[in-house]
């Protein structure tokens, strides 16, 4: 049986008091958060009543992955900090967690494109890319992030899933609707009956951008103005420029704006023909909640991976 979601666990190291991890948040339905043996996942409900799915948004909780602090966590990503049999440790228990144990984990060499790959088997290669989809069972696609959108499609008409990458470069080159517009071609899917998770990631409260994204994103999006917190493009003339007495070269640059890519990508998903009440947004955000995710804007280098995974589960689940 599941058991409560317990914190991370803490070792304490020699000569430093026992670290302490920020309090967690309130997790809101239709999301929830399942302990399995020490693994948190995240999941969202509406995707759990499909026996044939297998889904699931992990968090730093547990692991075998140890910081300076003393803190265990569940890094997924290979990184130059952490061991990597720990990261294959932590695989394992994340993919033991979900009841995936058996399948093959598909991830991208993610690099900040719109490409979006079919894959009818596992490659013998990982293969670049940002999102892939698929309607073969047994095949679990996966992203990694600590900061980027995560975003799992599903058709349950058609028994087709996506697992989709989205920075701000892929969002501008609307990798979302693409990965859609694949899933439409391949499968015969109708956006209507497509349903959306948007998992953790960055919010605007804490994404803060040069001001020459604004140009970039109004370049290509009508409704841009709603995506960030103000519509400077750093171009706007300063009346008092003369008060600074600074020589024309030299001005301060101009103070940064934020950006909302869970916002952008859902407006995308809009676009692209899902319906408003099929597209599931999770307001937390990564580098708000260091205490459950992980987050390069807060970390850096010394940051873990988080995972999000779909696929079709090679036998259903029984119903009893």
């Amino acid at each position: 049986m599941p058991t409560a979601a317990k914190s991370s666990r803490l070792r304490r190291l020699p000569g430093k008091p026992a670290p302490r991890l920020p309090p967690r948040p309130a997790i809101a339905a239709p999301w929830s958060l399942r302990a399995v043996q020490g693994t948190q996942i995240l999941e969202l409900a509406p995707l759990k009543k499909f026996p044939w799915l297998v889904h699931g948004f992990s968090t730093r909780a547990g692991g075998a992955s140890i910081l300076n602090s003393g803190e265990q966590v569940l890094n997924l990503g290979f990184t130059d900090w952490d061991q990597r049999e720990n990261v294959l440790k932590n695989r394992k228990a994340f993919q033991a967690a979900i009841g995936a144990t058996g399948s093959p984990l598909v991830l991208l060499q993610q690099f900040h494109s719109a490409i979006a790959l079919f894959l009818a088997a596992p490659p013998m290669e990982p293969r670049k890319g940002d999102a892939s989809f698929t309607n073969s069972r047994g095949m679990l696609l996966g992203v990694q992030t600590a900061d980027c959108v995560p975003i799992l499609l599903v058709d349950p008409k058609k028994r087709a899933v996506a697992a989709i990458h989205a920075g701000w470069r892929g969002t501008l080159a609307r990798i979302a609707e693409k990965t859609v517009g694949e899933m439409r071609k391949h499968f015969g899917s109708n956006p209507a009956h497509i349903l959306a998770a948007l998992g953790p990631a960055i919010g605007r409260c804490c994404y803060e951008v040069g001001t020459e994204l604004v140009s970039e994103f109004t370049s290509q999006f009508a409704d841009a103005a709603e995506y960030f917190d103000e519509l400077r493009t750093g171009e706007e003339p300063n009346p008092l420029q003369w008060l600074n007495m600074m020589p024309p070269g030299h001005q301060p640059l101009p103070k940064n704006v934020r950006l909302d890519l869970r916002k952008a990508n859902r407006s995308q998903l809009l676009a692209a023909g899902l319906r408003d009440a099929n597209i599931f947004v999770s307001n937390l955000c990564t580098a708000c909640h260091t205490g459950l995710f992980f987050s390069y804007r807060q970390a850096g280098a010394k940051s873990g991976r988080l995972f999000s995974v779909v696929g079709l589960r090679q036998a259903e689940l029984s119903s009893s």
